[in-house]
């Protein structure tokens, strides 16, 4: 009987086994995918990062960031503030959509995803049109008497980030609360909760994963993204036109930047998610 038993479990897994390979086979385009656009481009990046005109091994391109240390660490707090308030305007208002109809929450999120389909650089000029001088906020301003300057700063540059990526922020927002079960809400009010200890100990904890997702989604484009500033912050640049026009004529130099940059944001992917382990952990 044992015997018979044993072969009938050899048998049964030996059945299994093509049904595992079937199962990989659809992972071969992705990770032929991942090859040629993300592993060969990173080992290149490393190749020129540490290497001379020459192909000669050399740390000098690491010594020539400390040139552009001013504009990393500009870049890194424009994008906090950028996360920020995408955090502080997404918040709100996908706990909002969450508690409309289904059928709500589609049209509203569709609309939110309508300026996405246009092009990048387009929505970046549209803002440029808007915050000129003499344009129509502009103008608007000088009639109440309000003389300042709108582009060609900081501040343009993060209403430029906070419109582009805050929808990066809400939608993640969106689905984790949209997905919290009333029934816990309603407890909790049954409970004694008043809405403020709801929001606390129930809706707050529950949303954490997707505040988590939205600002990693926003800080790291918001961090290495280019052109923003170069239409909307004047002088003002940042780290990604730095890259971009260090590349230009410098290759090994540009390479080297764009390798401490992607380790800074590997660093912040890291802690985001010990954050989000830890979270989990405490509830």
């Amino acid at each position: 009987m044992k015997t018979n038993s044993s072969n009938a479990v050899v048998a049964k897994r030996r059945a299994q086994k093509p049904t595992v390979m079937k199962s990989k086979r659809p992972a071969i385009p992705y990770l032929g995918w991942m090859l040629v656009f993300t592993i060969i481009p990173l080992l290149m990046v490393l190749y020129y990062a540490f290497t001379d005109d020459k192909g000669a091994f050399t740390l000098k391109n690491f010594l020539n960031i400390a040139d552009y240390s001013h504009i990393f660490l500009y870049s890194l707090y424009v994008a906090l503030i950028s996360t920020v308030i995408c955090l502080v305007l997404a918040y709100p208002l996908s706990y909002a959509i969450s508690r409309c109809t289904e059928r709500k929450q589609s049209i509203i999120v569709m609309f939110l995803m309508v300026p996405m389909w246009m092009n990048f650089l387009l929505r970046v000029y549209a803002w440029v049109l808007i915050l000129q001088s003499n344009g129509p906020l502009d103008t608007l301003l000088q009639l109440v008497g309000i003389n300042i300057s709108l582009i060609g700063n900081t501040g343009a540059i993060v209403v430029g980030m906070v419109y582009e990526f805050l929808p990066f922020m809400i939608l993640p927002i969106h689905a984790v609360m949209a997905k919290i079960d009333d029934s816990l809400i309603e407890a909790a009010q049954d409970l004694g909760c008043s809405g403020f200890n709801v929001f606390r100990k129930v809706i707050l904890p529950l949303s954490v994963p997707g505040i988590i997702s939205g600002v990693t989604m926003v800080f790291v484009p918001t961090a290495s993204t280019f052109l923003v500033a170069q239409y909307l912050g004047g002088d003002q640049l940042m780290i990604g036109d730095v890259i971009e026009r260090v590349f230009q004529f410098n290759h090994n130099t540009g390479s080297a930047i764009a390798l401490v940059l992607m380790v800074v944001i590997l660093g912040f992917l890291v802690f985001m998610n010990r954050f989000g382990d830890k979270e989990a952990v405490g509830r």
